[in-house]
């Protein structure tokens, strides 16, 4: 999710995402910037649910925590007021600037590349779809584990809609400009202790919170 309209985005225009099959949903830019969404009155995750769910995501975050695909840095920033050590990661310099804007840490780069801490961080946090990033979540889940100590944990969002691994080609777009493709996969929660076995890492526990879910997968 890279280039000018994601960082558009970012800057308020309103955007969208495309999937290969024709799914269109809003990229919910709101979420990542730590806005408040009116919600629409349903009861759903987007119904002022997401200050509840990013408290209940930082408050399973110990010790040091790098966040893989940060944005703007609202959980960095949340968890820097706390006082605990925490570092963000992302390829969007416009999300990185934000972040600064708002005493968050974060590092512009990939999220493959080195890293400082590796193996020495106590949590990793992968959440707003980024256990998807690259279509390839086996991947970044290792990734993940690479970076922790033995004892720490990772802590990812997983899809509630969604069986298995789903992996599609998908754009950002808005009234006036379309991105490139780029795959992305969306990742049901049943997948996540096979997926965690695969990297070296355990499932520990599942949460539901506003609608959306969390699994804790400890490096034991």
């Amino acid at each position: 999710m890279l280039g000018h309209l994601y960082d558009r985005a970012l800057g308020g225009e309103r955007c969208w995402i495309r999937h290969e099959d024709g799914e269109v949903r809003p990229l919910p830019t709101h979420r990542w910037l730590g806005a408040r969404c009116p919600g629409d009155g349903s009861g759903g995750s987007d119904d002022g649910c997401d200050e509840v769910f990013d408290e209940a995501v930082t408050q399973l975050c110990t010790g040091p925590t790098i966040e893989l695909g940060c944005g703007p840095g609202r959980l960095i920033e949340k968890l820097i007021q706390r006082g605990g050590p925490a570092l963000g990661i992302d390829r969007s310099a416009t999300a990185i600037r934000l972040a600064g804007r708002g005493g968050a840490p974060a590092l512009l780069g990939d999220v493959f590349e080195p890293l400082p801490g590796t193996g020495l961080w106590q949590t990793v946090l992968l959440v707003d779809g980024n256990v998807g990033l690259g279509g390839d979540p086996r991947r970044i889940l290792g990734r993940a584990a690479e970076l922790l100590v033995r004892g720490g944990r990772c802590v990812a969002e997983f899809d509630t809609e969604v069986i298995g691994v789903r992996s599609r080609w998908v754009r950002l777009e808005s009234a006036r400009d379309v991105g490139p493709w780029f795959r992305w996969a969306s990742v049901g929660v049943d997948s996540a202790a096979t997926l965690a076995a695969q990297v070296g890492l355990t499932l520990t526990g599942v949460r539901l919170v506003g609608g959306r879910v969390i699994a804790t997968l400890a490096a034991l």
